[in-house]
C-alpha cells in the first residue's frame, strides 16, 4: 500500500514473518496478466493529487497502454505544464517539467494522454463551498479545481468505450467530503 495504515503496515511491525494474503496475491495475478498480456485496446486511468508519488507508475503504463487518463489533483500540474490558469488548484511546481515530459513520452509512443475538458471548481476547500463548472481552459483566479464535471466524465466514457481493458489507479476529484 502506499499510505502506511495500520492493517497494512503498522501489524507488520508486530508479526514475524508478515507477508500479503491471498486476496493481494490474487490481485496481483490479474493485474500482472491485464498489463503485460492485455486485451486490446488497453486503457489505464491514474488518479490521485500528486505526480510525484505516481509519476513512476504513470510512465510505466504509457510504455504500455493505448490511452492515459490523468485525473484528480494531478490534472493541475498537467495543465499548468501546458500553459493553462488553475486558479488556486493543488499544482506541484516542481513537476511540471515532469508532467511535460509524460506528455511528450505518450506523443512520442502514440498513445492518447486523455484529460478532463470541464472542471468542477469551488471557491474553498471546504463541503459547503460555493462551486462552478468550468472548462479546464478557463479556472478562474480564486478558485480550485477539484472533480472532473459531467461533460468531461461523458468525454472520458467515450474515449474509454472502444477499450477491452481498462486499470484504474486513484481517484478521480476530491472524496475526503462527506
Amino acid at each position: 500500500a502506499h499510505r502506511a495504515h495500520a492493517s497494512t503496515e503498522g501489524v507488520t511491525k508486530f508479526l514475524k514473518p508478515s507477508v500479503c494474503g491471498y486476496l493481494l496475491a490474487k490481485e496481483l495475478q490479474y493485474l500482472s496478466g491485464a498489463i503485460d498480456d492485455p486485451v486490446r485496446p488497453l486503457a489505464a486511468i491514474v488518479g490521485g493529487s500528486k505526480v510525484s508519488s505516481k509519476i513512476s507508475v504513470l510512465e510505466s503504463l504509457i510504455n504500455k497502454c493505448d490511452k492515459v487518463v490523468i485525473g484528480g489533483g494531478m490534472v493541475f500540474t498537467f495543465l499548468k505544464a501546458m500553459g493553462k490558469a488553475t486558479g488556486t488548484s493543488l499544482v506541484e511546481d516542481d513537476f511540471l517539467d515532469t508532467a511535460k515530459k509524460a506528455m511528450a513520452l505518450a506523443e512520442e509512443k502514440g498513445v492518447e494522454l486523455i484529460l478532463p475538458t470541464e472542471i468542477v471548481v469551488a471557491d474553498a476547500f471546504a463541503p459547503d463551498a460555493n462551486t462552478q463548472i468550468v472548462a479546464a481552459d478557463a479556472i478562474p483566479d480564486g478558485w480550485m479545481g477539484l472533480d472532473n464535471g459531467p461533460a468531461a466524465t461523458e468525454m472520458i466514457m467515450e474515449k474509454l468505450a472502444d477499450c477491452k481493458t481498462v486499470i484504474w489507479n486513484g481517484p478521480m476529484g476530491v472524496f475526503e467530503f462527506d
